[in-house]
This record gives C-alpha cells, sequence and structure tokens, in this order.
C-alpha cells in the first residue's frame, strides 16, 4: 500500500477510534499499544495525529493526550455510571484495563450523581478529597448518552398511586408511572415503561407504561421481560416478510447456473438435537496420492439476501440471531433462515464451498472455493456421533448395528473425519492456539417453559471436529481475501496487556501452581493443561478469560490471539451472522473477477456495531439464564448444592454451582467459624483467629437462602468445604504471607535461659 493510502487509512481508523463514547484520552504509544503496532507504524501514526491536529479535527490534551477539539479540564473523565442498590454510585472510566477497573471506580454519592441511571455515560469531575474504601470521588457534571429509556419491571400501588419496582435494582426506589388505567396494569404485573424524567436525589423521577406483559411468575413473562429489557428485536416487519416470500417463489434448485454440482458427493452435517437452521455440511474424501480432500459447504444466504434489500437492512439492524433458553430470535425470517438455505437432508440447497488439501500430517497444500449445489446425505447430533464412536472404540471397528443404521459410507466418512480433524487439533495447539474448557450449561424447561434442571454439554470429539472444520474455512476464506488486499470484516482478539499476564502469573502461582511467566503462550497452554481435571480447573480457566479483551469484528489487521493466527474471519454461520454474510458477498465478487465497493471508515463502523449487537446477544442469554434459575430456586429454598468460588471481595465470596450454574453471594456476615478479612493479593477471605481461607477456586457447598427475583439477588449460606486436592507447603505459605498482610508478622515471645544445673548448684552453695 503507498505510504499516502496507509496514511489517509490511519486518519479514517483514529477518528473513529477516538469519537467512540468509551475513548478516554491516550498517548499516542498507548493507542500504537492497543492496536498492535510496530515501531515503523507506530511512526506513521504519529504522522497521522500530527496531520488531523493541523486540521483542527483532534486536539492535544494535558501530558500529550490525543482527544477530539473541545476543552476538557485535566479534573474531569468519561465514563459509565452503575448504581447501587442504596443509591450511591460509581463511574468506572472504560479505558481502564479489566484487572485494575475496581481500583479506578470513582465514588459518586447519591446527591452528586444528578439523574443518571446505570450503563449512562457521563462526564465526572473528580473531587480532591478521598471517597469510600479509598476509592476517589466524584460528581457528576452531565449525562452524555443514556443507557436507555425503556425499563421492565414490577407494577405495585401504595396510597392510591402506581409505581414500578424496576427490575435488576438499577432505581433505589420506585418510579411514579402517573394513571396507569390506560394500560390496564394491575398490581403485580410485569410492565414496560417509558422513562419521561429520570430520578434524582430529591425527585422521584416519572415514568409511563406502554405496555402490560403479564402476571409476574407466568409463564414466558421472564422471557418477554428480557426481550424489551434489552431492546431485541420481536416481528418482522411486512416488507421484509413479503421479500422473502419472493425469494421462495423464485427459488429453483435444479437451476444450477455457474454452480459446480455436487450433489454427487456424501455430506452431512452435525449440530444440536434441537437445531432449527443448518448453515454448514462437510465431506471428505481420501485422494489416490494419499491426501485429504475436505469440503466445507456453507449455505449460500447471499444468493436470498442481496445488497440494500429490505432483507439486508433488517438483518444489519439485528446483527445476529439470539438464541435464548426458550425462544429464537432470528436474524433472517423463518422462511429462509429455517427453509431456503437451511442445508436440510436430501434436499438440493445451494452453498458456497470451500475445498481444502491436506496431505496425512496435515498440511495444507492447496483451496478452492466454489459457488456449489449439495444434497446432505444425513442430518446428525453431537450425540449420535459421539455415541457412535464410543461403540467403535470399544470393538475397533464398526459394529453391524450403526453400520445398518449410518451406512457403510456415512460410518466411514465419520471416522475419517475424526482423524483428520484431531490431526488439524495437535497442529493448532502446536503453533499456540489456546483451548478454554468453559463448557456451557444448557437450562432443561419443562413444558410450561420452567426449569427443571440443568446439563453440561461438554466439549466432545464431535464437537471437535466440527470446530476444526469451521476454524480451517474460515481461515482460508480469510486468506484469500487477504491476499488480494480487500478490507474486509476480521474477526480480530488482541493479546492481553503484558501487566494483566504478569498479574494472571501471580494468581496462579498463588494458587501453588508452578508456572513460567504466562506472557508466553506456550507457558499459558501449559497450565491449562496443568488445572485439567483438578479443583483449580474453573477459576484458572475464568481467571484467565478475564485476563483477555473480548473478541470484536474490525477491517484492522490485528489477527487473533487465542487462535494463534493473523488472518481470521467468519464465513460459516451467515444464517446467524451479519459478518459473515457480507464476507459471502465478497466471496462472490472474487468468484466474479470484481473488485468491490468499501472504505475503512464504513466497515469500522459497521464492525463496531456488530460487535455491541453480538455483546447485546450475549447479555440477554446470560440474563434469562440467570432468571429462570432464580424462578427456580425461589422454588427450592434450603436446597443444597456444590459450586466453586468464583470471586472474592470485602464483602464476602461469590459461588457458581456446579450441577446448576446459579451464582450467588456469600455475605461476609454469615461466616461465624472464623472473623474473616479481604486479602486482595490473595484473593481470599483470610481468618483471624484459625487462619481459615475462602479462596478463589475452592470448592465449597452451600444453601441457598434468600431469592430476590425483582433485584435478581441471590444469597447464600456457607455449610462446608469440599475436600481439596492438596497443594503442597506453598499453599501454607500463601495463607502464613496473607496473614501478615492482614495483621502484620507474629509476636514472638523470648524464651528465657535455661540455667545449667553447675550455675544451680553454686546458687545453693
Amino acid at each position: 500500500m503507498a505510504e499516502q493510502d496507509r496514511l489517509r487509512e490511519l486518519k479514517t481508523r483514529l477518528l473513529q477510534w477516538v469519537s467512540r463514547p468509551q475513548y478516554q484520552p491516550s498517548k499516542p504509544k498507548q493507542i500504537a499499544r492497543a492496536w498492535g503496532l510496530d515501531a515503523q507504524e507506530t511512526k506513521q501514526l504519529r504522522a497521522a495525529i500530527r496531520e488531523l491536529v493541523a486540521e483542527g479535527q483532534l486536539a492535544y490534551g494535558p501530558g500529550h493526550r490525543v482527544r477530539l477539539p473541545g476543552e476538557l479540564a485535566a479534573d474531569q473523565i468519561t465514563g459509565v455510571f452503575h448504581r447501587t442498590s442504596a443509591g450511591h454510585g460509581y463511574v468506572r472510566p472504560e479505558g481502564v484495563e479489566p484487572d485494575n477497573q475496581r481500583r479506578q471506580d470513582i465514588f459518586i454519592s447519591a446527591r452528586n450523581a444528578l439523574d443518571a441511571s446505570t450503563g449512562d455515560t457521563v462526564l465526572v469531575r473528580i473531587l480532591r478529597r478521598r471517597g469510600r474504601e479509598g476509592k476517589p470521588e466524584g460528581v457528576v457534571l452531565k449525562v452524555l448518552q443514556r443507557q436507555s429509556h425503556q425499563f421492565v419491571g414490577t407494577y405495585v400501588e401504595e396510597g392510591g398511586e402506581g409505581y414500578v419496582v424496576v427490575d435488576g435494582g438499577i432505581f433505589a426506589h420506585p418510579i411514579p408511572v402517573g394513571d396507569p388505567g390506560a394500560k390496564g396494569a394491575r398490581p403485580n404485573d410485569k410492565v414496560v415503561f417509558e422513562m419521561v424524567r429520570f430520578p434524582t436525589y430529591s425527585t422521584p423521577g416519572e415514568g409511563v407504561i406502554t405496555e402490560v406483559l403479564g402476571p409476574r411468575g407466568a409463564p414466558g413473562i421472564d422471557t418477554l421481560t428480557i426481550i424489551r429489557e434489552f431492546d431485541l428485536p420481536d416481528d418482522f416487519p411486512p416488507k421484509v416478510l413479503q421479500e422473502a416470500r419472493r425469494q421462495a417463489e423464485k427459488f429453483d434448485p435444479h437451476r444450477l447456473r455457474r454452480r459446480r454440482d455436487l450433489t454427487h458427493l456424501i455430506t452431512i452435517t452435525i449440530d444440536p438435537p434441537d437445531a432449527r437452521d443448518f448453515d454448514d455440511a462437510i465431506s471428505l474424501e481420501k485422494q489416490d496420492n494419499g491426501n485429504w480432500l475436505l469440503g466445507v459447504h456453507i449455505a449460500d444466504v447471499a444468493h436470498f439476501v442481496r445488497a440494500g434489500s429490505a432483507l439486508d437492512r433488517e438483518a444489519r439492524e439485528r446483527g445476529n440471531s439470539v438464541y435464548l433458553p426458550d425462544r429464537v430470535i432470528p436474524m433472517l425470517p423463518e422462511v429462509i433462515s429455517n427453509s431456503l438455505a437451511s442445508l436440510q437432508p436430501d434436499r438440493v440447497r445451494y452453498t458456497k464451498t470451500v475445498f481444502l488439501e491436506y496431505t496425512p500430517q496435515g498440511t495444507l497444500i492447496s483451496q478452492e472455493i466454489y459457488r456449489s449445489a449439495i444434497r446432505s446425505r444425513r442430518r446428525l447430533t453431537y450425540e449420535e456421533v459421539d455415541e457412535f464412536f464410543g461403540a467403535v472404540d470399544q470393538g475397533q471397528k464398526i459394529p453391524p448395528k450403526w453400520r445398518r443404521r449410518l451406512g457403510a459410507e456415512v460410518a466411514q466418512l465419520l471416522l475419517d473425519m475424526r482423524t483428520l480433524a484431531l490431526t488439524l487439533r495437535q497442529r493448532r495447539r502446536a503453533r499456540g492456539a489456546l483451548e478454554l474448557n468453559m463448557p456451557d450449561v444448557r437450562i432443561v424447561l419443562d413444558e410450561q417453559g420452567q426449569v427443571a434442571g440443568a446439563v453440561e454439554e461438554p466439549d466432545t470429539v464431535s464437537h471437535q471436529i466440527i470446530e476444526e472444520f469451521m476454524l480451517a474455512a474460515n481461515e482460508a476464506v480469510a486468506n484469500a481475501l487477504h491476499r488480494r488486499g480487500w478490507l474486509f470484516l476480521r474477526r480480530v482478539h488482541f493479546p492481553p496487556s503484558p501487566r494483566k499476564l504478569q498479574a494472571l502469573t501471580q494468581f496462579v502461582r498463588e494458587l501453588g501452581l508452578k508456572v513460567g511467566s504466562l506472557e508466553d503462550r506456550f507457558e499459558l497452554q501449559k497450565l491449562l493443561d496443568q488445572v485439567r481435571g483438578r479443583p483449580e480447573e474453573r477459576a484458572v480457566h475464568f481467571a484467565v478469560l478475564r485476563s483477555m479483551p473480548q473478541a470484536m469484528y474490525s477491517p484492522t489487521e490485528d489477527g487473533h490471539y487465542a487462535l494463534a493466527t493473523d488472518c481470521y474471519c467468519h464465513f460459516t454461520s451467515p444464517i446467524r451472522r451479519y459478518p459473515d454474510l457480507t464476507v459471502h458477498r465478497l466471496v462472490d465478487a472474487m468468484l466474479d473477477g470484481r473488485s468491490p465497493k468499501g472504505d475503512l471508515g464504513t466497515l469500522m463502523s459497521l464492525g463496531q456495531h456488530c460487535s455491541e449487537r453480538e455483546r447485546r446477544a450475549e447479555a440477554a442469554e446470560r440474563e434469562l439464564v440467570k432468571l429462570k434459575l432464580l424462578g427456580y430456586l425461589e422454588q427450592h429454598l434450603g436446597m443444597e448444592l456444590e459450586g466453586t468460588i468464583t470471586g472474592v471481595e470485602s464483602y464476602g465470596v461469590f459461588v457458581r454451582g456446579l450441577d446448576l450454574p446459579a451464582e450467588g453471594l456469600v455475605h461476609i456476615s454469615s461466616l461465624h467459624d472464623d472473623l474473616y478479612k479481604y486479602d486482595r493479593e490473595s484473593h481470599a477471605l483470610v481468618g483471624i483467629h484459625f487462619g481459615r481461607m475462602l479462596r478463589l477456586g475452592d470448592l465449597v457447598r452451600v444453601r441457598v437462602a434468600r431469592v430476590d427475583l425483582e433485584r435478581r439477588e441471590l444469597d447464600f449460606l456457607l455449610v462446608g468445604r469440599v475436600r481439596r486436592k492438596t497443594l503442597g507447603p506453598r499453599a501454607t505459605r500463601v495463607r502464613e504471607k496473607a496473614l501478615q498482610r492482614l495483621y502484620g508478622p507474629p509476636t514472638r515471645k523470648k524464651k528465657k535461659k535455661k540455667k545449667s544445673s553447675q550455675a544451680s548448684k553454686r546458687r545453693k552453695k
């Protein structure tokens, strides 16, 4: 790329970066570090900053920090406000790295919070005095951006007036809603309301009910609550549905113009048993030269969703499908997602196929991408495939039962897929890819949509096969686009900062684990292997995950740290992810010999939008799972369960159940077997009298003591500690050091010298 083109690209990216609501004024070297730039690129970055400052589009603040034009005093900062149930709150600057966030929080008294609510971006002036717990104290000067004007809560009446108790403890007091009669709200109904005037320290605020969801606790109301709370999309607009139907009418599966007919190939899909759409299928052939020819066939959604159409605009706005425990909110209408584009068995479907040729050792030697048409031979589930592998491994050959059930060709295909996938997995680990063992927990619902239990979905061989083949196809497509010098939405995962990795190293050493510096990715990989199957596994994996930044969509060439690859994108799920759909359109341009249109600024904005939509979907799913679990535990007060300590604070420990993934607080005031204090360095509560410890990663047994559905809070009582594997004398030293930090070195009594028997005799004489 020419020097001037690179400079223009950096200037566009800088303006996008600095204009983000969460941006904090940073020095050029801090921006370069965040972007992963080398010395030469950092020099170009500084030149771009100078030009933008000269043009008046950027300015230098105190300490030569880059900011947008306009004065911002040295004692002012922007951040995200969070209000506690007591009424006061704190502001967390989003530019602060996660391992240092809590120390950098700015305490805001209720009197100084204006009308800010949780999630709002605010401008704060730092006061010169110190606040609670040694935190700096501030005053909110202005609310810069509201998180939301729409809230969900429980309608109550008092003194003839209507109020809403807002879910999640966002506001300290109920919000008056005037006359709710127009909507017919009744006490204990879940309602949606629009905030007309936000509450302050001295005024109660005011809202108006816009929708009545139904009685609290009724089936399905919890799901509706989360949908409204996160402003998730509901029904598709009529224009979008009409266009989807037109696509269905035009679709002719036998018209294969400009497509390779691959309907003769043995292709299969492997998905969860409750999957509704199937966007990937696999074929695999052994070549005469001994090489493998892997075919990854992905639903050609771009054929049905044209850029700029009503379907496209709606899909872009949604960003992705949302998978809730009892409902799917699709990105595309079911006519397309569950029918036209879904790779259903025994139906001809349009696909884009990535053919990858590997040696028996897993070395990629060639790749090709085509428009194609396939006919899936079988729809298999993960459980079915794992059961098949278990049967084969017992007898070292395909049992007759499975040969009849699957057919000889499909059965052999599965065995070949396992051989190649495990080879690719070993090669990926050899280059430093990380494997975090964080199994998903699936909530089991009864016919009324209420929780009946939970099951953990382990990372079995069948999951690993599909994961490896999807990763291979994604990386192959990304490299094909990169070689052409095209801009596209990559999947970017920045490496953790050295400071976070140093803190992680210290933490795992305090757990008694022997590791080198975790700034080396291979040491990090060894750590994950070392704790596998040990009591500390969950805590260590949580800690590693927390040390990592979130992956995001961006056109910048920043690589993917966890996957240990410099070039990666999402291509394999266009039914449920909009970034994949944009990549499919670029593949179309590549196959047609066209040059795509697009600029860095537009792609930066789209990447940020898709990343935010993805995080919204994940947060909504987590919150609904939490809500359903709380509803279940409300009916099972006194229930006992084993769990892992996942967080330690000065006021108690958080415990997450092993079999039922509910997380609750064991408050320090409920611990009566010792007088505990918090030791930050060892991530533990340490007893002053007996030296007992509650540490991150400990296995404990707890009892459900209190459930508050409105505030979404769960309190546990500690019943006992589960015996854990000993970590040797190092754990004892950790405890002794923690006691010394909290209470000082132990006082030693001077020993009296024993007098010799001869001296005693002399005295007597």
